[in-house]
């Protein structure tokens, strides 16, 4: 069976929280769920790196405006741990070239992270933070469930963050209004912080300065 499904799902979720994804599938490997998961990923020292990130990634992308900060730190993070993952989730099974694999999970953890960011910015737009926190727990569950779905029916989960991934591209384009309020915003904070740091350097000129 190929292994393009989970590696299409995988990289799906590692654009919403690679951390999660990484921890998860060595999770699965080292008890035994499924054969699937390379030795790479079973690794000690790889969960405790990916627990202790993912609990970072819990706080920060529950925090309004960090969340926005966090997810352009990670633009190029999540992409390429999408496409590690994918190329040696096809090594271990030997049914895809990892560079395919590679490709398939990096670009489609591409796009779930522009849906992720931008969602999250056009929540930013509203001063109240209870949103962030809610959709950083839906994201949470979602991807600890797709990816738990997909060690044991592949193809069903591949359709399934496929038609999520569809719909948020589609929602990202009804939102891009609220994401260039947002950009706009934080470009306006910058340029205020700026000057008030300009004015600060200045300091106070006594009478005959």
């Amino acid at each position: 069976m190929s292994v393009l499904p989970l590696v299409f799902t995988s990289g799906w979720a590692s654009g919403i929280n690679a951390y999660a994804v990484v921890l998860l599938f060595g999770v699965f490997g080292a008890t035994g769920l499924t054969d699937e998961v390379p030795e790479s990923l079973q690794r000690t020292d790889v969960l405790i790196v990916a627990g202790v990130l993912f609990l970072c990634e819990a706080v920060a992308d529950k925090i309004p405006y960090v969340d926005s900060v966090w997810d352009s730190v990670h633009t190029v993070i999540r992409p390429v741990s999408g496409a590690v993952v994918g190329a040696l989730l096809a090594g271990q099974s030997g049914s895809l070239p990892e560079l395919a694999a590679g490709a398939v999970g990096g670009s489609t953890a591409l796009l779930s992270h522009f849906v992720k960011a931008g969602t999250r910015m056009a929540i930013n737009t509203s001063p109240e933070p209870f949103s962030n926190v809610a959709m950083s727990m839906a994201e949470d569950l979602g991807v600890a469930g797709i990816v738990t779905f997909a060690i044991f029916n592949p193809e069903a989960a591949a359709i399934i963050a496929a038609v999520l991934l569809v719909l948020g591209l589609a929602i990202l384009g009804i939102l891009a209004q609220r994401i260039r309020r947002f950009l706009r915003r934080r470009a306006q904070r910058r340029e205020e912080r700026r000057l008030a740091a300009a004015e600060a350097a200045d300091g106070p000129r006594g009478p005959g300065g």
